[in-house]
């Protein structure tokens, strides 16, 4: 049986994704609508804005936050692990050790460095948008360094029962003047006035863990774009927000709350137009009275002019009510949607006295709800992303080669950092617990110092060994100042001694005494 070609196969795997593309694009439309816009989309269209701004504040802040996490600035995010069996070879050879530590050490800050350089913080910043909005986002890792997002309304993708990708369709265009003219006889343009032609990229993954990338224009191969690999080298990946068994595509952030956007947006509309309304100001006279309209409408500024105040009335409304039950409704979502999407300032309590911890709780607990996005994305992007800017370095010979199954990165942010901090403050909370309540000399009385300081450091992501002394290390130095002590106290009662000696024998001797 033929494999259909890259084209047809990805008009099949269209209406598969009709779906989730219909749902992104009305999460899209209450956020940020230009993310993902309408089919016909171009630069001379115009975008229909939404009546609020809650929805692209929440995307853009939680989009802010996500970056920090999986890029955070000054920091690593990764760290480069050996295998404890090689470290066994090691052992005893402490010298040996600390020098392998600070070389993987130099060769992540490379990395950093090379990240930082190519711009793959930009990139990333519009693929976390493209996936709170939309819950996909397609990343190409370009080889002259940096990152291509698509979003979803190019691409197709079809994965296997345990959600990994088996095959991925990009659809693209190319000018006639890089295709061949065998291939254009066969392929109708995609834009005639521009002489531009579809150009699908298909990433074929296979069971034995290989990855096969063709192109094709008019369901011919293009000459020369065939390439082979191992799958953890492919440079396109497939992201998702949420993982849903059995789902070729994600579900977004944005969608788990598009009910109370919706429901913000429409009282948002309707208080503007009431708003609007309201705020026209129209007179109205008593036919039957003695004020005559004219008179009042060519009255200048502080004129005075006959007539009668009851004669004059002003058109009101008269929703205030109603007006006051939609703030106080929209007030409550705000609310709800400023928790979901991390903005700290709409879950502080609104009161004269806010502390300080009081304020770190609640950013502590609101950044912990992104759990179970971190360890989707650990997976699916930060792991692949620093095998992949490796790869690329190890291949533009700025980096050495490293034998997999002994060195193999580690994400040390996400869950595991979320751990880590919850495990410090704890640990910070009991011991200003515990001084409060003892004091500072009965604290140490019965406090294991030596051991507080190692769960500190684990707790902080740091390996203690040669950072924190020993006891018998602790012990050796105390009988060392000891003895400098005693050395140093019986030179100064020598030295009393000799002083006392030498101002007795100073002293003038009376007659008749030997001296």
């Amino acid at each position: 049986m033929l494999r259909p070609s890259a084209s047809e196969l990805y008009t099949k795997l269209e209406h598969d994704r009709w779906h989730f593309l219909d749902r992104a694009r009305k999460c899209a439309a209450l956020t940020i609508p230009h993310l993902l816009p309408e089919d016909g989309f171009n630069s001379t269209s115009e975008i229909k804005s939404p009546f609020q701004g809650m929805g692209a504040r929440g995307v853009n802040s939680l989009a802010a936050s996500l970056l920090l996490a999986l890029l955070p600035p000054n920091s690593p995010f990764f760290r480069l692990k050996v295998n404890p069996s090689a470290y066994q070879e090691l052992e005893g050879l402490d010298e040996a050790r600390a020098e392998v530590d600070l070389a993987l050490s130099n060769i992540e800050q490379i990395v950093l460095s090379e990240i930082e350089r190519s711009s793959t913080r930009t990139g990333l910043y519009g693929a976390v948008r493209q996936l709170i909005i939309g819950g996909n986002a397609l990343i190409y890792f370009q080889p002259d360094g940096g990152i291509k997002v698509y979003r979803l309304t190019d691409y197709v993708v079809k994965r296997s029962p345990d959600g990994k990708p088996r095959d991925i369709i990009v659809k693209g265009t190319i000018h006639g003047d890089e295709v061949p003219p065998e291939v254009q006889q066969s392929a109708l343009p995609a834009d005639q006035r521009e002489n531009v032609f579809d150009l699908y990229t298909h990433i074929q993954y296979s069971s034995d863990g290989k990855a096969t990338i063709t192109q094709e224009v008019g369901g011919i191969e293009v000459e020369g774009s065939r390439r082979e690999m191992d799958s953890s080298e492919c440079p396109y990946l497939a992201l998702r927000m949420n993982r849903i068994d059995g789902e070729d595509y994600g579900r977004s952030m944005v969608e788990e709350y598009l009910g109370e956007l919706e429901s913000l947006e429409s009282l948002s509309q309707s208080i503007v137009y009431g708003a609007a309304a309201s705020a026209k100001v129209v007179f109205l006279t008593d036919p039957t009275g003695m004020t005559r309209p004219k008179t009042l409408a060519e009255a200048p500024q502080l004129a005075i002019r006959e007539g009668r105040a009851s004669d004059v009335t002003v058109l009101q409304v008269q929703k205030g009510s109603d007006f006051a039950t939609a703030f106080q409704a929209m007030g409550q979502i705000t609310d709800r949607l400023s928790a979901a999407f991390l903005l700290a300032e709409g879950s502080i309590r609104q009161a004269e006295r806010v502390t300080a911890a009081e304020i770190r709780l609640i950013s502590d607990s609101l950044e912990r709800q992104l759990g179970g996005t971190y360890s989707l994305l650990s997976q699916e992007l930060q792991l692949p992303m620093v095998r992949l800017v490796m790869l690329q370095m190890k291949g533009r010979g700025e980096l050495p080669a490293m034998p997999k199954d002994i060195v193999e990165p580690v994400i040390v942010t996400g869950v595991q950092a979320l751990g880590r901090s919850t495990d410090s403050l704890k640990l910070d909370t009991f011991m200003a617990a515990a001084m409060q309540q003892l004091g500072p000399e009965v604290l140490m009385s019965h406090l294991h110092m030596d051991e507080w300081f190692v769960r500190k450091a684990a707790a902080l992501g740091l390996d203690p060994k040669g950072l924190i002394k020993t006891p018998e290390e602790i012990q050796a130095e105390q009988q060392e100042q000891q003895q400098q002590q005693l050395a140093m106290q019986a030179g100064s009662a020598g030295i009393n001694v000799g002083a006392q000696q030498a101002m007795d024998a100073s002293q003038p001797q009376p007659e008749g005494t030997d001296v």
